[in-house]
């Protein structure tokens, strides 16, 4: 006889309240649909101005509700929630990181699992969208975006963080460092196998959504700099290309100036200061960045999967 799988949701939470309730309500049909799996939540409030409700319905899902002294962003909750449950449960056959709000639909999750135990649980299941419920404004900036990324660490990214990761594979996450800054980029930074699964983005619940234009700007950097190692050897590169690109020029002006009748009084000598000034700016930019990293690298932690506990107030269970 097989025993149920355990999946524990995973869903950080700002001040969403309304569409949590719709999160849990779905997560409950999508319980009675698949009787071989047991459903469990895990959501991190993230410092919320706005109480739980006390009248909450759960829907009888076991939830538990972590509770942070202070608003530490949802990558960070996301990190927090998975030290959470790699020390404290013992009984998870697959954790689902997802978003409260209902773009990552529950639905999609039995997909998501199907696809894992096809790779044998050897790799961590990403959603891939192929239908975004986004404004036209916002598409084209995540099109940028992705092409920045990829000029900048030579890596593609094409997904969020909904995402299901095997049991055997979330001590490999909870130990990298780089999941508090950005979690699918940490993964993909870290070399655990990954793959991923086309499906359709949701619409939200309730409300609008937490993250402004600041935000997403700063989840998207937030992306580039898991990659602070090879960025610095990437700008290292170009800017010793622009700097040889300086000393031909130079050399080509000289030429003109020495050789040819071209040139013409002041001309060589106002472009030589010029770029003699990209020169210096071009090497004192690629200097800091290598001391930089330089300084970086000597610091060494070993990573800590128990840092979570410095973050929770207390915790709310319902069973």
């Amino acid at each position: 006889m097989n025993q149920n799988k355990n999946i524990y949701c995973l869903t950080p939470i700002y001040n969403d309240w309304d569409s949590f309730a719709v999160l849990i309500h779905e997560i409950h049909l999508l319980k009675q649909n698949l009787k071989t799996y047991n459903f469990f939540v895990v959501a991190v409030n993230d410092g919320s101005t706005q109480d739980l409700p006390d009248d909450f319905d759960y829907n009888k899902i076991p939830v538990t509700v972590l509770n942070l002294k202070i608003n530490i962003g949802h990558q960070r909750a996301i990190a927090v929630g998975l030290q959470y449950i790699y020390k404290e449960v013992s009984d998870y056959d697959f954790v689902v990181v997802m978003d409260s709000d209902g773009e990552d639909k529950p639905q999609d999750i039995k997909e998501l699992i199907n696809k894992a135990q096809q790779e044998k649980e050897k790799k961590i299941i990403f959603a891939q969208r192929k239908k975004r419920q986004e404004s036209t404004f916002f598409k084209v900036g995540y099109f940028f975006y992705k092409y920045l990324f990829y000029f900048l660490t030579g890596q593609k990214i094409s997904f969020g963080n909904f995402s299901v990761i095997p049991s055997k594979l979330l001590s490999k996450v909870v130990h990298q460092n780089n999941i508090w800054n950005h979690y699918s980029g940490g993964i993909i930074q870290s070399k655990i196998p990954f793959e991923k699964v086309l499906l359709d983005r949701g619409k939200r619940y309730k409300g609008v959504s937490k993250m402004n234009f600041n935000s997403l700007i700063i989840h998207g950097l937030s992306s580039i700099a898991v990659y602070f190692d090879f960025l610095s050897l990437r700008i290292l590169r170009y800017s010793l290309y622009g700097i040889g690109i300086c000393f031909v020029s130079v050399l080509f002006i000289l030429y003109q100036k020495i050789f040819t009748e071209n040139a013409i009084p002041g001309w060589a000598s106002s472009l030589i200061l010029i770029i003699s000034g990209i020169i210096l700016q071009l090497f004192s930019v690629t200097l800091i960045v290598l001391l930089l990293q330089l300084s970086s690298r000597k610091n060494i932690s070993a990573p800590n999967p128990k840092i979570y506990k410095d973050f929770i107030e207390d915790i709310t269970i319902n069973e």
